[in-house]
């Protein structure tokens, strides 16, 4: 990916609702080239899709904490995965370094609902235990896609 298409990516980042003609005024292109360069960002898979950024609490999600997994031994990643898909108030896992298997951001209604998907994770066949925190005020969060450096 060049830094044109850099440039195209980080405006869709930013509103993927703007028109190829204000991606292309922004970035010195016309609509048409703007949109072959998505179509090929979108078929080569450096663009996986187009998606809304919704505020949780607007959907009755008020609570947010952060779990730590630790599984227990020869856990793959795939088997982590597939048992916290399951669960739609995890909004991401992954896998991390240091002492922790895996982190997981959740949401819920509540502190109460909070506390008993917290149960229902911690009592998957693969976690041996968890470390939980929970989120007072979230101070930044970027969904725009700049360049790694």
């Amino acid at each position: 990916m060049n830094e044109l298409d850099q440039r195209i990516v980080h405006a869709l980042a930013e509103d993927a609702r703007r028109s190829y003609a204000d991606i292309g005024a922004e970035v010195g292109l016309s609509a048409p080239a703007v949109k072959r360069r998505v179509d090929r960002l979108r078929t080569e898979g450096a663009i996986t899709g187009f998606t809304v950024r919704v505020d949780p609490a607007a959907l009755g999600w008020e609570t947010e904490g952060f779990i730590e997994l630790f599984c227990r031994r020869n856990t793959s990643p795939d088997a982590i995965h597939r048992g916290l898909a399951r669960y739609p108030e995890v909004a991401s896992a992954s896998t991390v370094t240091g002492e922790a298997d895996a982190i997981v951001q959740v949401f819920a209604s509540d502190m109460r609902h909070f506390e008993r998907v917290l149960e229902r994770i911690a009592g998957e066949p693969f976690v041996e235990r968890t470390k939980s925190v929970l989120v007072l005020s979230p101070l930044l969060r970027r969904f725009s896609s700049g360049s790694p450096g």
